[in-house]
């Protein structure tokens, strides 16, 4: 015998993301903010200005990717249910990456889910964390392997939050922009090789141009199953460091930046970019101070590594490649001994 349980629906979880100044952000029901220390400081007595509910709770972790673990996760589901939240409660995730990664997934999981909202500070999180309801946290085996997609309801972007951020943490969003440029919009990446995103009102071009990209790609694939994978672009060899590093040597898009290096080189090899079109990619990364290189001290650990990445598959490792720029290749198909060859040009080298 067997029993259907019809669950075909139509589920509508579009949002807006809102680009410019914080605007009122009324609730009717109980908000918890979660954010950090050092945001706490800067930012958030303008937020609780901006927000209107009937009870508003503010949960604080500390800073930092090496606190992305589920340990934490779970502190920040007792805090919620210390102020009684239930069903009808709101989750503002006001933070960086990492707190909008860990924010999403806590709301993802308490009472099964409940709603939340995205007030990024950093550039990394405005241009790319914040958008298309990925979440999780990091464990021993790699960088977000336990998670679940969890759209927010809404996206607040407010580019004078990033009038405190440190000139690393600018770099490492604009990695994140270049990513985006180099894998979907050549045009975009021209007009980021010609303005510096310190000048004028360059860096709300950029947010606007950036935000409609990933949200363009979300929108075709919400799951990752296909073509949102291109956004990772740079992260596969990123990852690796990261997890090498024990996510306290780089930031998030430091790596970024380093694994598009990588990757270039590889696409280079492969046939599917020019050396004159890398090294365009590396002189706008360049510009912002980005570290490009990475001493790889065991080029069979390095290698190993990749099998532990989301996007690859039993013994199959899932390249993302540009095409030159402004195109993007997905592919299984790139032998051991090639990407190898890419891996011993960066063994020892601590330029």
């Amino acid at each position: 015998m067997t029993i259907n349980i019809n669950l075909k629906r139509v589920v509508d979880d579009s949002y807006p993301i809102h680009i410019g100044e914080l605007p009122q952000i009324v609730y009717d029901g109980k908000v918890a903010v979660l954010t950090n220390p050092k945001v706490a400081g800067l930012h958030l007595q303008r937020l609780l200005s901006c927000l209107k509910a009937k009870e508003v709770y503010v949960i604080t972790i500390p800073d930092g990717e090496h606190y992305k673990t589920l340990q934490t996760v779970e502190s920040i589901l007792d805090r919620m249910f210390d102020h009684r939240l239930n069903r009808k409660s709101l989750l503002v995730a006001f933070g960086g990456g990492v707190i909008g990664d860990m924010g999403g997934f806590a709301a993802s999981l308490y009472n099964r889910g409940i709603d939340f909202v995205q007030v990024p500070t950093t550039l990394l999180s405005q241009v790319d964390a914040s958008v298309g309801g990925k979440t999780g946290v990091n464990n021993r085996f790699g960088k977000n392997l336990i998670g679940a997609f969890h759209q927010p309801k809404a996206v607040y972007i407010d580019p004078s939050f990033l009038s405190t951020l440190p000139a690393r943490e600018f770099g490492a969003g604009v990695a994140e922009i270049v990513k985006m440029a180099v894998t979907f919009n050549a045009p975009f990446f021209e007009w980021l090789e010609r303005n510096d995103l310190r000048e004028g009102d360059n860096l709300v071009y950029a947010l606007q141009k950036a935000v409609e990209t990933k949200a363009g790609v979300v929108e075709e694939d919400e799951k990752e199953q296909g073509l949102r994978a291109a956004l990772n672009y740079g992260h596969t060899f990123g990852h690796v460091i990261e997890n090498e590093t024990k996510y306290e040597t780089y930031l998030h898009g430091e790596t970024v930046a380093i694994g598009m290096v990588m990757a270039n080189d590889l696409a280079c090899e492969v046939g599917l970019m020019q050396p004159a079109e890398a090294a365009r990619v590396k002189a706008v990364l360049e510009r912002y101070g980005l570290p490009l290189s990475y001493p790889i001290a065991d080029i069979e650990k390095f290698y190993a590594a990749f099998f532990l990445d989301k996007k690859s598959a039993d013994s199959a490792i899932t390249f993302i490649l540009p095409k030159g720029i402004g195109g993007v290749e997905i592919t299984d198909k790139v032998d051991a001994r090639t990407v190898k060859k890419i891996l011993a040009r960066f063994a020892g080298d601590a330029s």
